[in-house]
């Protein structure tokens, strides 16, 4: 019979561990593994969503960077069309300054032509003075002389 009170005995204390189990840490363990799949869970939406944050974020870059390329091919274009404006000013103004310039060099020559034409003029009257003067020394009649150079002055100026 020790066989048959050694079972009853193990029977009974398998049902007092099974109730004590039951009782204090079955429930403990259920609630750590009920707290743990609600972490799991959390932490799988948690990425779900970061998933598609990640996506949203691409797409707004991508249309980011889409507007900042138009808007530096948009800057680009001004920029070359000012440029080009500043250019075709640059050579007008040149131009004018050329102008301006060739004018002046002009006056400036013509002014020194007639400089040039008085001392000539000058010194044409000078020398027909001197001539007049030794012809006069020479011959009597002043007037027709004075007359004769008066003529040649005129025709000088």
């Amino acid at each position: 019979m020790s066989i048959n009170l050694t079972l009853i005995g193990q029977m009974i204390t398998f049902a007092l561990l099974v109730w004590f189990t039951e009782k204090y840490v079955w429930s403990y363990l259920l609630g750590v593994l009920e707290e743990r799949r609600k972490k799991i869970a959390e932490g799988l939406a948690a990425a779900e969503r970061g998933q598609e944050e990640i996506k949203l974020a691409e797409k707004k870059a991508k249309s980011i960077l889409k507007e900042a390329k138009e808007q530096s091919s948009e800057i680009v274009g001004a920029a070359q069309k000012r440029a080009n404006l500043l250019v075709e000013d640059a050579k007008d103004q040149a131009k004018k300054e050329g102008e301006r310039l060739l004018e002046a060099a002009k006056a400036q020559i013509e002014q020194e032509l007639l400089q040039a034409r008085e001392s000539l003029r000058k010194e044409v009257s000078s020398l027909a003075l001197r001539a007049a003067e030794q012809i006069l020394k020479e011959e009597i009649d002043k007037a027709k002389h004075q007359d004769i150079l008066s003529k040649a002055a005129d025709q000088l100026g």
